[in-house]
């Protein structure tokens, strides 16, 4: 069973999964091309902790604990003793290839390669490695140590073996609900919520109701925790954009041409909570101002 984690790429989705692994207490690998990321994600890694503890959600000691198992290195090198690496780098098929590439040549075979992508090709990261059969998806749903489903994801080469160790690791390690899915664009949960999204702005766009309105019915109506326009904020408007646009090349269908105010956003840099305006205004927190 997996023990020793690697997860490739300090961002948001990155810091979030090597929170969940060391809090089930992992040690994890955690990698970021260079040292100022690094800091970025420890300093933002702790300020959640920290949330977590102004809520008594957690103690002093396992804040610290949960830090402690977490090594950050700038190298792909200090990943060789790992049983799982993670990579959570951006979608972007070309960097994604490459850290797959060198991290073939260095971690053993045995090694499971995972990749949280949400809409490329498993057998297209799969078909430059020598052993293409470890290679395997786990798309994390954000915020990682919250949401309870994982999508595994099989390429066309990705053996029994592989699913099998890595189903057995989400459901009693992570403790988490391992769903099977064949390589599609978008797999499951992307897929269907940006068709969601991408709607709600259609109707935003013909004016039918307000941005609150729309969520409103949609969180009341339907018992979703946020409405369509607050998930695009929370995911980032920036990866909803791609994943459609993405998916509307692959799949070639009119339902997932993105909306043109979804564009303006994104050009406008209004991203969402990452830069603190989408289609709603968020604290440094992430909180929503009422």
């Amino acid at each position: 069973m997996f023990k020793i984690v690697g997860v490739v790429g300090a961002g948001t989705m990155g810091q979030s999964i090597a929170e969940m692994l060391a809090v089930k207490g992992l040690d994890v690998h955690l990698v970021e091309k260079t040292p100022e990321k690094l800091q970025q994600a420890k300093e933002l890694l702790e300020q959640g902790l920290d949330r977590q503890l102004e809520r008594w959600a957690i103690t002093a000691a396992e804040k610290k604990l949960t830090l402690n198992r977490i090594h950050m290195t700038t190298s792909l090198e200090q990943l060789a003793d790992c049983d799982l690496v993670i990579e959570t780098i951006s979608e972007d098929l070309d960097s994604k290839k490459e850290i797959f590439k060198q991290l073939d040549s260095i971690v053993p075979s045995h090694t499971v390669l995972a990749s949280n992508t949400s809409t490329l090709s498993l057998t297209e990261l799969a078909g430059i490695c020598r052993f293409p059969e470890r290679v395997i998806g786990m798309h994390f749903v954000y915020p990682a140590i919250r949401i309870d489903v994982v999508e595994i994801i099989l390429g066309l080469q990705t053996s029994d073996d592989t699913f099998n160790k890595t189903k057995a690791f989400i459901d009693d390690i992570l403790d988490k609900k391992g769903v099977m899915v064949y390589e599609s664009p978008g797999f499951v949960t992307t897929r269907l919520i940006c068709l969601l999204i991408n709607e709600a702005l259609h109707l935003l766009e013909e004016g039918v109701a307000s941005p609150e309105d729309i969520d409103s019915a949609m969180s009341m109506g339907y018992r979703f925790e946020h409405g369509p326009l607050e998930m695009a904020d929370r995911f980032g408007l920036d990866s909803v954009l791609a994943a459609l646009e993405r998916m509307f090349r692959e799949y070639g269908e009119l339902k997932y041409r993105p909306s043109f105010l979804l564009k303006k956003k994104v050009r406008a840099g209004q991203l969402g909570i990452k830069s603190g305006v989408g289609f709603f205004k968020y604290d440094k927190d992430g909180e929503r101002f009422l």
